[in-house]
């Protein structure tokens, strides 16, 4: 189907370590996992993302299930990690608390590079603590993620305040009157957007509305003082951390719940598609779902976009190659190495498995076709001796091994062979 794709085995290798690479860095700063369905009621996202926005107006996959209830593919993470955060009471645990989770969601969207129908997101949320230092201490985790990953000298952190919900509406009846004055220079998704939701035009890419929007109030001078001292201590803390910024004034999200803190890391590399990371404060968003009072903060990380920007695997591999491939030379001889190559994989030795029925020659270019370290031989003369032929891939060179010893041999060669390499 358009907007989905399949991630091959040589692919695959890239997303196994942007996932491994998330837990080891997440579970450092002390978050723990929860994993989510796929599916919840429409309601959930309609009240948490905002029924003015593009993605519940436009882009969600909503159907009616057999009972005529209305549920919806999740479209992004947040939204259902606070409705489990409020149904299983974890908001009675120490504050903040931290949690992460990782898997696929669903937009109607006009596919691009790096942006899917079905698409992957990494997602971290703090929740229950609104101390601005832990503001700068959640964006300086997403800085040291793309650190692990050697990519985050090529990214930019840009930074913005949307203020609250004291001083916003503020903002938003300055800024509509503004673009109401300008409509005429405006695009036609702009003007329709201006009533509904004006903070999303800033956002708008088309060229012919930018100097129009460049031009337009900034949220920056409507701060009340709160804001405007959460947002100085934010910086001061991400200049201790030595996190470089930019300000960036005309920065907003496409969910309605931001508030204070908003932030996105951007990359030259992936053109229209710029944003690799982002996210930012959500007081106010649990209370609306229906939990405790409690603020929270929080990013999502766009997988597919940052394994775009990783190099290829080192060894650019095709397929996992093994480290043995067994030949039994019969049946009598598959029979023995069976258990052999169940011993040796629980030893996590990679071992292809011949099923006796082919010639040695021909078992033995296979075992070259698929890079296999090692050849393990086993015929009639070998099974009578209770041994097996141990032959080298690469130099020619064999030995024998007693077979009830050959499942610890090929593990203690697998053993060196990793620690050289």
């Amino acid at each position: 189907m358009r907007g989905v794709h399949d991630i091959l085995p040589a692919e695959a290798a890239k997303w196994e370590r942007v996932e491994g690479t998330a837990r080891r860095v997440f579970e450092a700063y002390g978050y723990e996992e929860i994993r989510l369905p796929v599916f919840e009621r429409t309601e959930l996202f309609a009240r948490g993302i905002g029924e003015v926005t593009d993605i519940v107006q436009k882009e969600m996959y909503t159907f009616l299930d057999r009972a005529g209830e209305a549920v919806t593919l999740r479209p992004e993470a947040t939204a259902s990690l606070l409705r489990a955060y409020i149904e299983h009471g974890l908001h009675v645990h120490p504050k903040p608390v931290r949690l992460y989770t990782m898997g696929p969601m669903f937009r109607y969207e006009r596919p691009q590079a790096g942006r899917y129908r079905q698409f992957h997101q990494l997602n971290v949320e703090a929740l229950g603590d609104d101390h601005p230092a832990l503001d700068a201490q959640v964006i300086g985790m997403l800085v040291e993620f793309f650190r692990a990953l050697e990519l985050a000298g090529r990214l930019q952190l840009q930074l913005n305040s949307l203020g609250d919900a004291k001083c916003r509406p503020v903002y938003r009846e300055r800024l509509l009157e503004y673009l109401r004055a300008h409509a005429a220079a405006l695009c036609a998704e702009c003007r329709d957007r201006m009533e509904r939701n004006p903070l999303r035009v800033l956002d708008c890419k088309t060229p012919a509305c930018r100097p129009v929007l460049d031009a337009a109030p900034s949220v920056q001078e409507a701060l009340c003082d709160d804001c405007r001292r959460h947002f100085a201590d934010v910086r001061e803390y991400l200049d201790a951390m030595a996190i470089p910024y930019v300000l960036n004034d005309r920065l907003v999200r496409g969910l309605d719940y931001y508030v204070r803190t908003t932030f996105e890391l951007t990359t030259a590399e992936l053109g229209a598609q710029n944003a690799v990371a982002g996210g930012g404060r959500y007081d106010g968003l649990i209370e609306l779902l229906g939990g405790p009072p409690d603020p929270g903060i929080g990013f999502a990380i766009g997988i597919e976009r940052v394994v775009l920007l990783l190099p290829p695997p080192a060894e650019g591999r095709e397929g996992r190659k093994p480290f043995a491939f067994l030949i039994p030379l019969g049946a009598p001889a598959l029979r023995a190495l069976l258990p052999v190559a169940t011993a040796a994989r629980a030893s996590a030795v990679t071992v292809e498995l011949g099923y006796g029925d082919r010639k040695l020659r021909s078992e033995l270019e296979r075992a070259n076709r698929l890079g296999a370290a090692w050849a393990v031989i086993v015929g009639e003369t070998e099974l009578a001796r209770g041994e097996a032929v141990l032959r080298d891939m690469a130099s020619g060179a064999q030995h024998t091994v007693a077979l009830p010893e050959l499942a610890r041999e090929l593990a203690r060669r697998f053993e060196v062979e990793r620690s050289r390499s």
